[in-house]
C-alpha cells in the first residue's frame, strides 16, 4: 500500500533508486504537508474555497441541481470539489439527510468528510516506510514488468484510498456520535461519494444514495453502468449481520417492497437503509457506516458519472438516468433536467405520495462544460475561480420550528451548547430550496397523503416493560 518500493540490496535486478529520486520525494512530502495543512486551515472558509460547490450550479466538470420534496426541509446535501489534494482529482458527494435533524446531519458530513479524506490519505503518504508513485513508476519501467510477487502500482493506490476512505468514515460517525450540539440518535445520512483521479475512480458509499457511469458499448450506444450498490436492509448480507446483533429486518404490511431495520424490543424506528452515518439508536443493532469501496479504471468510452439521492433512483432506472443527462442541450442544465423528470414521474407513479427530495451530481469525464455565455439564459451559478460569490449567502439552520424533537437525547452532551465551527458558511440551499416548494405546492395543493418511501417510519419509543423484559 501507499508510495513507491525501497529497494534493497537483495531486489530482483539490483537497481537502486537515485539519490535525486529519494530528494525529490522527500521535498514533495514537504510540499504536500504545506499543502494540506493549509487546506485544513481554509476548512473553516469553506463557502472561499475555489472550485468547490455545493448549492445549484456548476464548475469546470460538472454541474448540481437540488430540489426540495413535499416533507419539509430539503434534507439532501450535495458537492463538487475540483484539485483535491491534487490538480487532476476532483471529489463528488451525494448526502441524504433523514429523521428529525438529517438536515443537520448531512450537511456536516458534506463539509467535514472530504477534509477528513485528505487528512488520513496524506497521513498514509506521510509513513517513512512509503514512497512516492512517481518513484515506483520509474521503478517498474526499469524492471520491464519483471513484478512476479509483487504489488502493482495501482494495486498500492487502490489499497492507498481504500484505507482512506475507511478511516475517514469511522471518524465521521465517531465524530457524529460526541458532538456536542447536534442530535444523531434517530437521525443520520447517507453518503456515496467519488474521488477522480486522473483515469481511476475511488468510490465510497453507505445507504441507499447510488452512482452509475455512462458509457458507450461497441456499437457506440449509451448504456448504463451501475457504480454503487443500494444497501438496504433486504440484502442478504446486510439483513444477515443486523439480525446477528438481535436487530428485525421486515417490510409494513402497507409498502411490502420496503424493508425496514427495527429495534429488538420495539416497532420503531424502521429505518430503510443498512448503512448509515448517524442512527445511533441502531448501531448496537446491526446498522453500520463502514463504506462499501470499489475502484475502476476509465476508459475512453466511458463519458460521465451520475450520483444522485433515493428520490431519482425511487421513480428512475439506470437507462433512464443516462438517457436523459445524455441528452440534456446543455451540460450544465443536465442535472436540473434530471432533477425535473424525477419530479414528474414522482406525479405520475405516485400521485397521492409525497415526493422524496432529489440531489444530483454529474460529472463529465473529459472534464469540458458550456462555455459561459451559454449559461445566461438557465440562470445557473458559474463556481470556477476563487473570487466566485454569486452563489455564497448565509444559511440558517434556525426557523424550522415545525421540526420534530427528540425529548430523550443520548448523543448530545449538552443542548446549550454551540459549536462556532459548525455555523458553517455556505450556499443559498433554503432560499432555492424555498422558490422550488413554493411552485411545486400550486400543484400538489390537493396531493396530500404519507411519503412512499420514508427513511425513517417513526422514533423509538422505548418501553419501560419492554426494556425490563
Amino acid at each position: 500500500m501507499g508510495g513507491c518500493v525501497s529497494v534493497s540490496s537483495g531486489s530482483n535486478n539490483g537497481d537502486r533508486v537515485s539519490s535525486s529520486c529519494l530528494n525529490s520525494r522527500s521535498n514533495a512530502r514537504r510540499r504536500k504537508k504545506r499543502s494540506l495543512s493549509g487546506r485544513i486551515t481554509t476548512l473553516q472558509h469553506l463557502s472561499h474555497i475555489p472550485n468547490r460547490i455545493f448549492a445549484n450550479g456548476k464548475s469546470k466538470t460538472s454541474c448540481i441541481f437540488t430540489q426540495q420534496g413535499r416533507k419539509g426541509v430539503n434534507q439532501d446535501a450535495m458537492l463538487v470539489w475540483e484539485d483535491f489534494d491534487s490538480e487532476d482529482a476532483i471529489f463528488c458527494g451525494i448526502f441524504d439527510g433523514h429523521g428529525p435533524h438529517g438536515h443537520l446531519v448531512s450537511r456536516k458530513v458534506r463539509d467535514t468528510l472530504p477534509s477528513k479524506l485528505l487528512s488520513f490519505l496524506h497521513s498514509q503518504e506521510s509513513k517513512g516506510n512509503r514512497s512516492s508513485i512517481n518513484c515506483f513508476n520509474r521503478k517498474s519501467k526499469l524492471d520491464q514488468g519483471n513484478s512476479e510477487g509483487g504489488i502493482s502500482t495501482e494495486d498500492q493506490l487502490s489499497s492507498k484510498w481504500k484505507e482512506a476512505f475507511l478511516k475517514s468514515y469511522k471518524s465521521m460517525d465517531k465524530e457524529l456520535r460526541s458532538h456536542p450540539s447536534l442530535d444523531c440518535f434517530c437521525s443520520g445520512s447517507t453518503a456515496v461519494t467519488i474521488v477522480k483521479q486522473g483515469l481511476n475512480l475511488f468510490m465510497g458509499s453507505i445507504g441507499d444514495s447510488r452512482a452509475i457511469l455512462g458509457s458507450r458499448d461497441n456499437n457506440n450506444t449509451m448504456v448504463a453502468v451501475q457504480l454503487t450498490v443500494d444497501l438496504k436492509p433486504d440484502l442478504p448480507k446486510e439483513a444477515e449481520r443486523i439480525k446477528r446483533c438481535r436487530g428485525r429486518v421486515f417490510a409494513l404490511q402497507d409498502e411490502p417492497e420496503v424493508c425496514r431495520v427495527w429495534l429488538p424490543f420495539d416497532d420503531a424506528p424502521g429505518l430503510a437503509m443498512a448503512r448509515a452515518f448517524g442512527d445511533f439508536c441502531l448501531k448496537d443493532y446491526g446498522v453500520i457506516s463502514i463504506p462499501e469501496f470499489s475502484h475502476r479504471v476509465l476508459t475512453e468510452m466511458d463519458q460521465f458519472v451520475v450520483l444522485a439521492s433515493d428520490g431519482v433512483w425511487d421513480v428512475l432506472s439506470n437507462e433512464e438516468v443516462v438517457e436523459i443527462v445524455s441528452t440534456a442541450p446543455t451540460r450544465s442544465s443536465a442535472a436540473r433536467i434530471l432533477v425535473d423528470a424525477a419530479a414528474r414521474e414522482w406525479k405520475l407513479k405516485y400521485p397521492t405520495s409525497k415526493m422524496d427530495d432529489c440531489a444530483v451530481v454529474c460529472m463529465y469525464l473529459d472534464g469540458k462544460m458550456d462555455n459561459e455565455s451559454d449559461l445566461e439564459d438557465q440562470g445557473i451559478c458559474v463556481a470556477t475561480n476563487p473570487n466566485y460569490s454569486s452563489c455564497t449567502a448565509t444559511e440558517s439552520d434556525e426557523g424550522h420550528n415545525s421540526e420534530p424533537t427528540l425529548r430523550r437525547n443520548y448523543t448530545v452532551r449538552s443542548a446549550e451548547d454551540s459549536d462556532p465551527n459548525n455555523r458553517i458558511q455556505i450556499e443559498i440551499e433554503e432560499k432555492q430550496n424555498t422558490v422550488n416548494a413554493t411552485s411545486e405546492d400550486q400543484n400538489w395543493s390537493g396531493l396530500e397523503g404519507v411519503t412512499r418511501v420514508n427513511s425513517l417510519v417513526q422514533l423509538p419509543r422505548f418501553s419501560g416493560e419492554k426494556l425490563n423484559s
